[in-house]
């Protein structure tokens, strides 16, 4: 049984989306922000947390910094639908998805499931779970980037995600409904701008400790490419 992590000041908010996710088969804990967050965190350690991201005192984008800077756990942001700026801030600092309020029970849903998935080691071939290029090797098993010094570099389950699509089709142009495809699912929405500021993030990373800059390209008006050859190693 998955654990989601609901923390939302609205306390009816809070009721019913508990009691859906209860009877999806979820174990649900609820904080109303982020103090008590931080006290439910200290009992559980939840497979998901649901994050709105106007809450008193400390607010969802300081909170979901905070929780990135030292977990993988999978963020899911809550956000009102004027607040586009938040959205892309909040995915730039970590935030691996979101829903636009209001929003359907059925699309949380679906939402909650592509990230539980995209957490999970997806099954492959054992010849296949480890892939070195330029200065990184790629670590499928363990879900793990890291570095030819020996050092992991900090990647959130999303980027992850995206960096595992390339490494699988190096020097190949993956368009953005591909790699939505690949790692939302039937559940991906053909306007989400999630995958470019994931790019934006993974090339950030990569760049500052490759060899070079530019190792994952844009491609005008088809997508983008892993510049690099990619080999399977021990």
């Amino acid at each position: 049984m998955k654990t989601i992590l609901v923390v939302d000041d609205d306390a009816e908010i809070r009721r019913l989306v508990g009691d859906f996710l209860v009877r999806e088969g979820f174990a649900v804990e609820l904080a109303e922000d982020g103090r008590a967050m931080d006290s439910a965190l200290s009992r559980i350690q939840p497979d998901l947390i649901l994050l709105d991201l106007m809450l008193p005192g400390e607010d969802g984008l300081s909170i979901c910094r905070r929780l990135r800077s030292g977990s993988d756990t999978p963020i899911l942001m809550l956000t009102a639908k004027g607040d586009e700026t938040d959205r892309v801030v909040g995915l730039e600092i970590g935030a691996d998805d979101y829903v636009v309020k209001p929003f359907g029970p059925r699309e949380l849903l679906a939402r909650i499931r592509a990230l539980l998935r995209r957490a999970s080691s997806r099954a492959m071939p054992a010849a296949t779970r480890r892939f070195a290029f330029d200065r990184f090797i790629a670590d499928l098993d363990a879900r793990q980037l890291i570095h030819e010094d020996g050092e992991p570099i900090a990647l959130t389950s999303a980027e992850f995600e995206l960096l595992t699509c390339f490494v699988l089709r190096p020097r190949r142009v993956l368009s953005r409904d591909q790699i939505l495809d690949w790692t939302h699912g039937r559940n991906a929405d053909p306007f989400d701008r999630t995958v470019d500021i994931l790019v934006s993030r993974l090339r950030k990373k990569l760049d500052g400790l490759g060899s070079g800059t530019n190792l994952i390209n844009t491609i005008r008006n088809g997508g983008y490419l892993l510049t690099v050859p990619v080999r399977q190693v021990p």
